[in-house]
């Protein structure tokens, strides 16, 4: 449906009025055409010459009722629509936002049928920018054409979507009439744009490894698994790129790093998603204190250019995440918290009954560093706020990570916590085939004993050691959880476009 120019009408006046929203699905409150047929003659293209931004930030200081000449082609969604008499005021958005359109009936071609436009409907318009009587900027509908009907009722900004189930299942509506899910977003992607640049000024090399692994390896996590007919081979969606980076500094490569998609079978809440984004990057010769400076460089970089600042608000209260971060270790931590000097050298009968005290329940095959752990995660990590680099953990629970240099019994490895989650994990890497068989090996008993988390032994990857590892030092950063944080979002589904979600409730699907 196209509609030809006519000549350009006097600029008038908005109302103030608008028209109710109606629940009657879309298919069934259109002009006759539409309900009849079900189809329209849809152009294949448009040519789209402006975008709303563009006609605001060039248009910006008109008078009111000035009328400049210059013609635009627009098109977007009609989000709004106001009728009053001979003149009827909408408003396109587009992907950088709104503009008002401004039509009347004795200039605009298919009046009639552009009043009976409905929400959400796809349109293109081209038009002379003007202003209305009250300042309003417009473009003057000279002509018009219908790109898509919705067939479906659209909420209108003012009500939006209420339910966040829907929101989430229905993204491509949420998008549109909830401003702030769509600034997300594009904070998601600029954020990942300069951690991209912020890496390559390092020198860091942007590489991809395998989705599918042979063996499931490089986190503490119980995989998905899948089968390859060709092959008739089981194989597993990654739970990290790691051991593949690695290889590759083996390889020769100094500075990686990957903007990774991986995968872990665990549940759903608003911190974990099944399938989720993680940043991993290995630097040789340097080690875990590198990368704790690199990591508060980049966080600090980030809402620097993102949000202004490093002085920021979340869930309503304050946080600096400029740098330098406090460092503390997971003992000296955890025993300014319960009021009790912890550590791996205290008595696993003690750290069993202060477990039992804070209400974690110990698996009998606990050694006294998994009992640490899982005592800093009940009572310490999530009372950190402020950004903090809790270092050196027990080795009985880091089986990738370098033996410290001064500390039996523990690693060098740090987790980033903020607002009390962790955002990253980091560490000195092991470079030792020798050792690292080892690890494998106890972590495959633990796995024989029904830890469905524990590692399985990677063969090519102690060949990949035996070719020699240099000192490396690895990170990983939760891209989610990073943009959870600078957008000021309490729900990973707020920041994934389309999450994993339970089954819909109804006999018909998504009908």
């Amino acid at each position: 449906m196209a509609h030809a120019a006519r000549s350009p009408a006097r600029v008038g006046e908005e109302p103030v009025v608008s028209d109710p929203i109606s629940d009657t699905p879309a298919s069934d409150r259109t002009h006759p055409d539409r309900a009849r047929t079900g189809e329209f003659d849809q152009p294949y293209t448009y040519d789209v010459d402006t975008r709303a931004a563009e006609i605001h930030q060039r248009f910006a200081d008109l008078e009111p009722g000035a009328e400049t000449g210059h013609v635009v082609s627009v098109a977007g969604r009609l989000m709004l629509r106001r009728v009053q008499g001979k003149l009827a005021f909408g408003t396109l958005a587009d992907s950088s936002g709104q503009v008002q359109l401004f039509a009347v009936s004795a200039t605009t071609p298919g009046f009639a049928d552009f009043c009976d436009l409905n929400l959400g409907d796809w349109i293109g318009v081209r038009g002379e920018v003007m202003t209305t009587r009250r300042g309003e900027l417009s473009v003057r509908v000279d002509e018009w054409s219908l790109l898509a009907p919705t067939r479906r009722s659209f909420p209108d900004k003012w009500h939006g979507i209420t339910d966040p189930d829907t929101r989430f299942r229905q993204r491509y509506v949420d998008l549109w009439v909830t401003p702030e899910a769509r600034r997300t977003f594009e904070l998601r992607s600029q954020m990942v744009s300069l951690i991209r640049r912020f890496l390559e000024d390092r020198h860091y090399l942007e590489v991809e490894t395998p989705v599918f692994h042979p063996i499931p390896g490089g986190a503490l996590a119980r995989p998905f698994e899948t089968h390859h007919a060709a092959l008739d081979t089981q194989l597993y969606l990654r739970i990290a790129p790691e051991l593949y980076l690695k290889r590759l500094v083996v390889g020769g490569f100094e500075r990686v790093f990957e903007i990774a998609r991986v995968f872990r079978n665990e549940g759903i809440s608003t911190r974990h998603n099944p399938e989720f984004t993680m940043l991993e990057c290995y630097e040789a010769y340097a080690d875990y204190h590198t990368h704790m400076e690199l990591t508060e460089q980049l966080v600090a970089h980030l809402a620097e250019t993102l949000c202004g600042t490093t002085s920021l608000s979340y869930a309503g209260r304050p946080l600096d995440l400029s740098a330098p971060w406090r460092r503390g270790s997971l003992a000296e931590l955890t025993s300014e918290r319960i009021g009790e000097e912890v550590s791996i050298h205290s008595a696993p009968e003690r750290l069993r009954n202060l477990c039992s005290d804070h209400g974690v329940a110990a698996a009998p095959g606990w050694g006294p560093g998994k009992l640490l752990l899982e005592l800093y995660e009940k009572t310490t990590e999530c009372e950190l706020w402020e950004p903090t680099f809790v270092t050196d953990y027990p080795e009985e629970v880091s089986p990738l990570s370098r033996r410290h240099r001064s500390e039996p019994g523990l690693v060098e490895r740090f987790e980033g916590i903020v607002v009390g989650r962790e955002l990253c994990n980091g560490f000195s890497e092991l470079t030792d085939p020798v050792i690292q068989r080892e690890r494998f090996t106890e972590q495959l008993e633990r796995r024989d004993a029904g830890d469905d988390e524990a590692m399985v032994v990677d063969h090519d990857y102690l060949r990949a050691l035996e070719y020699g590892l240099p000192p490396t030092v690895g990170l990983g950063i939760g891209i989610d959880r990073l943009a959870m944080l600078l957008a000021d979002v309490g729900s990973i589904r707020d920041v994934v476009l389309f999450p994993t979600l339970r089954p819909e409730q109804s006999d018909h699907g998504a009908d």
